[in-house]
């Protein structure tokens, strides 16, 4: 039931990190896995690489998100290559961050953490859904910061909020198509994103790995589990939903 055998996916922000295990992980159930990247041309190539030393088929799409109609664009690309199949999932996880808090977030700083991770979730997936059959399946990067106050990232996590909101607006929309479309909202996980405070330093990852109820820090590859299942056959009944993927963090 968790197999993609036949199914095409198309994993925004997939060079590095939670995005590239998502793709690795999905190619590896059957999917061919469209790899957006934005600017590491070479990080995409690297993932395309791990798929298809697998024996997966995966290709790589670029596309600037924060640039006005790169959804479209990239949408466009995507379709060129799947040659009027289908595109039977996508996985929205592109996403940046804007550090700060109230007082100190610059105004351009945060008109692009809104540009990249609502405004282009949002054109993006309205594009898609035009290659989309009945069926089919959505699934938003969301974060555990909508459940967890983070005033040290309150632009970051506004984002994260309305993505919770499109979540649910958008799967009732789309429930007479069976189209799910479901949130995975992980934790403190260990990427690039997080390496410069977090990797090299006991103290950091210590008090990290406290807050997680199941005692570490998160990995990309635990968030590849939740995604799979919604992608699958096994999710067809869940839509609508955040499912959390923190470990459990400050239960």
């Amino acid at each position: 039931m968790f197999g993609l055998a036949g199914k095409t996916a198309l994993v925004t922000g997939a060079s590095r990190g939670i995005g590239r295990a998502i793709a690795v992980g999905m190619a590896g159930a059957g999917a061919r896995v469209a790899v957006h990247y934005s600017g590491n041309a070479q990080a995409a190539k690297e993932t395309v690489a791990a798929i298809e030393a697998e024996g997966g088929s995966a290709f790589t799409v670029q596309a600037d998100l924060a640039e006005p109609g790169a959804a479209g664009v990239l949408i466009d690309a995507v379709a060129a290559e799947l040659r009027g199949a289908p595109l039977d999932i996508l996985v929205n996880n592109a996403g940046i961050g804007a550090p700060g808090g109230i007082g100190t977030v610059a105004e351009d700083d945060y008109d692009r953490v809104f540009a990249v991770n609502t405004k282009s979730l949002f054109f993006l997936t309205r594009k898609a859904l035009e290659l989309m059959p009945d069926g089919g399946r959505i699934i938003n990067t969301g974060s555990g910061v909508t459940r967890i106050a983070f005033p040290e990232g309150i632009a970051y996590a506004m984002t994260k909020g309305a993505v919770d909101v499109f979540t649910l607006a958008l799967a009732a929309e789309l429930g007479p198509r069976r189209i799910t479309v479901n949130t995975v909202a992980p934790g403190i996980i260990d990427t690039d994103i997080n390496a410069s405070w977090l990797r090299g330093n006991a103290e950091a990852q210590a008090a990290a790995a406290s807050r997680a109820v199941l005692g570490r820090v998160g990995l990309p590859a635990d968030v590849t589990g939740p995604v799979l299942f919604l992608a699958s056959e096994a999710g067809r009944w869940t839509t609508g939903q955040v499912i959390d993927a923190t470990g459990g963090s400050d239960l």
